[in-house]
């Protein structure tokens, strides 16, 4: 099978989720799976935007982002983020190549203009994939290595433009036809109007749930990223607390009693 996993927060900072979520992903590989990874990095960005004396600011979920903040969020996600997840597959022995979506014209990104229409707030340097082209992602799964994702894409104005890493992951999915997209997240699950964690949404419930401030921040980019996956061809789509990341390699042959199961119906 074919396996998008995004990683993020805690899963990419914590050391002992950190390495439960690459051996999940490595023993993924092992039971015969093509595996893709990709990652975002917001956590390290704001605090190396801080130390350079950058203040972030959200619009909808997105970060804006101006040439010079463009500029650390390709030195943090494509450097450090990037090659650190690398280095810790490889600890176990899981080969794995970092890229970003600028490598091989992996994916091409054109300027996100505003959060819903073109007359929306100016993001900056923000961006939403427009092509793809995943021959190199196939190279690499010939190679029974992992590429790991960092979102940032090339623009075909020859510019790198930021990419929310949910969206990345949902493109990367839909391009490489993957059977399951998982999100490895800080949250345990999506939360109901009661608080507790919704364990099957349908992408019909999203809208109203926004509407009504259900869900906010940061989860309306990615419920949008898992409805965009399952409307274009992924089979299954699933928000699991990266503390379950274990349950990873029995998502798709067993029941999994965490997180999220995000369907069409």
């Amino acid at each position: 099978m074919k396996f998008v996993v995004k990683l993020g927060g805690a899963g990419l900072e914590n050391p002992a989720l950190l390495e439960g979520c690459t051996r999940a992903i490595a023993d993924l590989v092992r039971d015969g799976n093509q595996v893709a990874v990709v990652h975002g990095g917001g956590v390290q960005l704001t605090r190396t935007l801080k130390a350079l004396g950058k203040q972030s600011e959200f619009i909808g979920g997105f970060r804006g982002t101006d040439a010079e903040t463009r500029d650390v969020a390709l030195m943090v996600l494509a450097g450090k983020v990037n090659k650190s997840l690398v280095a810790a597959l490889g600890s176990l022995g899981q080969p794995a190549v970092g890229l970003s979506g600028g490598d091989g014209l992996l994916f091409r990104a054109r300027k996100k203009r505003g959060l819903h229409d073109a007359a929306g707030p100016d993001l900056g340097f923000v961006g939403e994939i427009a092509a793809s082209d995943t021959r190199l992602l196939d190279a690499v799964w010939k190679l029974n290595a992992v590429p790991v994702l960092s979102s940032m894409a090339l623009g075909f104005d020859g510019e790198y433009y930021n990419i929310n890493a949910d969206e990345m992951a949902a493109a990367c999915a839909i391009a490489c036809r993957a059977d399951a997209l998982v999100f490895l997240t800080d949250v345990p699950g999506v939360k109901g109007a009661n608080g507790e964690v919704l364990r099957w949404l349908s992408i019909d419930q999203i809208a109203e749930m926004a509407k009504s401030a259900i869900i906010t921040g940061g989860m309306l980019p990615k419920l949008s990223a898992c409805r965009e996956a399952l409307l274009n061809g992924v089979k299954r789509v699933r928000i699991l607390p990266a503390e379950a990341a274990n349950s990873l390699p029995d998502l798709c042959s067993s029941r999994v009693a965490h997180g999220t199961e995000v369907m069409v119906a």
